[in-house]
């Protein structure tokens, strides 16, 4: 057979370029933290934007398979991104882009030239962080400082975290973006927030500034660590039977909380501290509440801020999750379990998220997940594993059972406000 027999035509070569065309976007979009089901849906839009006549696509946490059809023709490619993190601006910008092409292409009828794809995606991929290092910091001190605050933390606690989680953070970032393996860094970044905080406290108590050495807070100086992204978008891939995506999503976010939760109880082992929660602080229920208020909006602008997301889409996604996570800690002082007023604060939110949302033109997900991390149980799943670790097989399993009741509570409020308000979850199809 000759060479030239068995070279593509220009037909199979434009597929080519639209199917790559098409498998940059959906790196993109997986590079910046999303669920599988919004990979594909990214993907599959663009290329049918570009004309191509079907595409299906098998996504993980770290790979993509994609095959694009066209009359008798066909592409199948793999790619992997290595990097597992959360940009949610650029997932803002995806969405953008999807969606202007794809109105271009409905009203002219005319499929986008790949070029202009291609020219979009370099554009995205090239853009800068918003917020440098030290911001980035700055968030996570805020929003642990907030969480202290929401665990019972007096003034002390909370100044101390603040110092901490920001410390750690920005060790967090610096090795990430030099390319250390992950978990490690997760290890590291947990026990110098840990050492951090127990070194402030201990110093001032020995000074005399403090009667007391308050490390009930050291734990609340770790919760930047929470994989919020991956346990949400994991649990929702689940939901749409997305098993190897889902799965592997948990996967990951289970592994990171161990790598956390272990220097958490390594330190603790070394100074002889237990992680038992702090009785609530001694206010005024109204300003009680009050604060809770602030502290639920701080909590959740900071979680988004270091998400990199823009402001206006921080603002919205920390007004959402204060009105919600108000609501949770107002039904459980009722006496609802916690699972249940999990539930009933993520539906509050996947529906407020689908209803203002579109009227920013940012993707729901990027205002649903950060008003549903400050949600998520971390403190509950830290003290599970520093009890596994310590041997305490009863207490381990008591805290474990009670962080996943609460996670699976807080995907399935999410999930069904989807159902309620997309016939694409409505309906399998």
């Amino acid at each position: 057979m000759s060479t030239s027999s068995i070279q593509p035509d220009d037909d199979e070569l434009d597929l080519i370029r639209r199917s790559g065309a098409a498998l940059q976007v959906g790196k993109l979009s997986l590079s910046g933290g999303t669920g599988s089901y919004r990979v594909k849906a990214s993907m599959a839009r663009i290329a049918r934007a570009m004309g191509v006549e079907r595409h299906e696509a098998h996504v993980t946490l770290t790979e993509i398979t994609t095959t694009s059809h066209r009359e008798r023709s066909f592409r199948t490619e793999v790619t992997e991104v290595r990097a597992v993190g959360v940009n949610a601006d650029r997932l803002a910008l995806i969405e953008r882009m999807v969606s202007r092409f794809e109105r271009r292409h409905d009203e002219t009828g005319v499929p986008v030239p790949v070029d202009d794809v291609l020219a979009e995606v370099r554009t995205i991929a090239a853009r800068p962080p918003l917020y440098n290092a030290l911001l980035n910091a700055l968030w996570s001190a805020i929003a642990c400082a907030a969480f202290a605050f929401l665990n019972n933390g007096g003034p002390v606690e909370i100044g101390g975290v603040f110092v901490a989680a920001g410390l750690g953070q920005l060790l967090r970032r610096a090795m990430l973006h030099r390319g250390y393996n992950p978990f490690g860094v997760t290890m590291l970044a947990a026990a110098l927030a840990c050492f951090t905080y127990l070194g402030l406290v201990t110093g001032l108590h020995e000074l005399g500034a403090l009667s007391m050495r308050h490390e009930a807070g050291y734990v609340s100086s770790v919760l930047f660590l929470i994989p919020g992204f991956p346990l949400v978008a994991g649990a929702l891939d689940l939901a749409r039977l997305d098993f190897s995506a889902g799965l592997s999503r948990l996967t990951y976010a289970l592994m990171v909380l161990t790598s956390a939760a272990l220097a958490v109880w390594a330190v603790s082992s070394l100074v002889g501290l237990q992680p038992d929660p702090p009785p609530p602080p001694a206010l005024d229920p109204f300003a009680l509440w009050g604060l809770r208020f602030v502290a639920s909006f701080l909590g959740v602008i900071g979680f988004a801020l270091m998400f990199n997301s823009p402001w206006r889409m921080a603002v919205l996604a920390a007004t959402v999750g204060m009105v919600a996570n108000v609501g949770r800690l107002l039904l459980v002082e009722v006496g609802v379990v916690t699972q249940g007023a999990a539930a009933c604060a993520a539906l509050v939110v996947g529906l407020l998220a689908a209803y203002l949302a579109p009227r920013l033109d940012v993707p729901r997900v990027t205002v649903a997940v950060p008003a549903v991390v400050i949600m998520v149980p971390g403190v509950l799943a830290y003290r599970a594993i520093f009890h596994l670790s310590d041997g305490q097989t009863l207490q381990a399993l008591a805290y474990g059972v009670q962080a996943a009741l609460v996670v699976v509570a807080l995907s399935i409020g999410l999930a069904v406000a989807r159902m309620l308000t997309d016939r694409t979850w409505a309906f399998d199809r």
